[in-house]
């Protein structure tokens, strides 16, 4: 971190040990930094500083499950919903992204100072699940299944595309984005070559190719 400018309180070593000084920064570099005493003209070394950090409290969902975490970030930050973040811990290294921010009194807002955050809550994406609910090709939706479709979070869900989950196949009639997806310019896409990334979806709605390959015969 660079100092604001080229003078800086510190301690003076020489002449006052104890009450901080007024120093002239001779040399910033990237560790320690050369100043000079403006009382006494001593000159010596000292450490920069640092942002003071909080930790927070976060829960990340993940296939279904949840687990909590925690992750450290300068105290002058916010923290918002759509916003991504790495977070690591014993058990994984991952992308989380903020699905909800929540405050004094069980207060769920759309952005806070993390001083004032009490928990963050967030869905990993780097790998994630897509719910789809496959129509028949004669349009009977109470015949219409659901199916998952588990994709990397950048893989792109294309419309009028045949996808693949398991034994099932299916061609992509409407995407549903994700309230926490940001850059979308409506939350529902469903002519073809609309592109939606798999970890802003929260729906796909696509008709049956699996049915289509088995009249062929």
């Amino acid at each position: 971190m660079s100092e604001p400018s080229d003078r800086i309180p510190r301690p003076c070593p020489a002449c006052s040990p104890e009450l901080e000084t007024v120093h002239e920064v001779l040399s910033p570099g990237g560790g320690a930094i050369t100043v000079r005493c403006g009382e006494c003209g001593h000159v010596h070394k000292v450490q920069p500083e640092r942002d003071r950090e909080v930790t927070l409290d976060v829960i990340v969902s993940q296939d279904g499950e949840s687990f909590a975490a925690n992750v450290t970030t300068p105290e002058a930050e916010t923290v918002a919903v759509g916003e991504e973040f790495l977070l690591e811990t014993e058990e994984m290294l991952a992308t989380v992204r903020v699905t909800s921010v929540e405050v004094d009194g069980h207060r769920r807002v759309e952005e806070a100072p993390v001083t004032e955050v009490e928990t963050v809550w967030s869905r990993e994406v780097d790998n994630v699940s897509v719910d789809v609910t496959v129509h028949p090709q004669d349009g009977r939706r109470e015949d219409s299944r659901s199916v998952t479709l588990y994709v990397p979070g950048d893989y792109e869900l294309e419309v009028g595309a045949v996808e693949s989950a398991g034994e099932d196949s299916f061609e992509i009639d409407a995407v549903v984005v994700r309230g926490d997806a940001a850059g979308y310019r409506r939350d529902r896409f469903d002519q073809d070559g609309d592109v939606v990334l798999a970890k802003d979806a929260k729906r796909v709605y696509a008709y049956d190719e699996t049915s289509t390959a088995w009249s062929a015969w």
